[in-house]
């Protein structure tokens, strides 16, 4: 029985979720410790971090219910289990890693280049596995549609428009960026597209997403 339920289609498609979000956080810590620069709504969290306290992954929650609540005026985008879910255990995850001490950190350059880049593909692999049970965007993610969706804007140059303007912010409140960041912002949207596609095929059957 509790195999079957394990099994499940929809259990299935919430654990690889779950995980998804979790491998992200672990990305996003080794991004951080890297200190070569982070994805710009990092440097936002970062930001309000060192200015007001509290942790990056608060700051991440705060954000984010933020974020839910202006794409729903904007775009009337209703928040889903999945948003929430993303929004609340994402922020954890990255508080829990750092709390735990499980980072690996780097002393040289090079050490900390390599740290970023494994850190980099850790974080799309895991964005991949989150995407691909489509269970809801994330509050970011559904931001970006309610801003095309009500302005008529490319996505494209959408989300060029927020990243921008969170990592100004974000620099204007102490957050971090430098040549990580820039490579971030090449280089992400790419490796995703590499990797939805392979975990929507190992999720397409039997578990419901095709």
């Amino acid at each position: 029985m509790w195999r079957k339920l394990l099994l499940h289609p929809l259990a299935v498609r919430y654990s690889v979720f779950m995980i998804g979000l979790a491998v992200m956080a672990f990305g996003i810590g080794m991004m951080i410790e890297a200190h070569l620069g982070v994805a710009p709504w990092d440097t936002l969290h970062i930001g309000l971090q060192k200015t007001f306290g509290l942790t990056i992954g608060i700051w991440s929650q705060i954000v984010g219910a933020m974020i839910i609540l202006a794409s729903y005026i904007i775009g009337k985008i209703r928040p889903n289990v999945g948003m929430f879910l993303n929004m609340f255990f994402f922020g954890l995850f990255i508080d829990l890693f750092m709390w735990l001490n499980w980072i690996p950190t780097g002393e040289t350059v090079i050490e900390r280049a390599i740290l970023f880049a494994v850190g980099l593909l850790i974080y799309t692999i895991g964005t991949g596995m989150y995407i691909s049970p489509r269970l809801g965007a994330g509050p970011r993610d559904s931001f970006m549609l309610a801003l095309h969706e009500r302005m008529g804007w490319g996505v494209g140059k959408v989300r060029i428009g927020i990243e921008c303007t969170v990592m100004v912010l974000g620099l204007l409140l102490g957050g971090p960026v430098s040549v990580g960041t820039f490579v971030t912002a090449l280089a992400i949207g790419p490796l995703i597209k590499q990797f939805i596609p392979m975990w929507e095929r190992i999720l397409a059957k039997p578990y419901g997403t095709a």
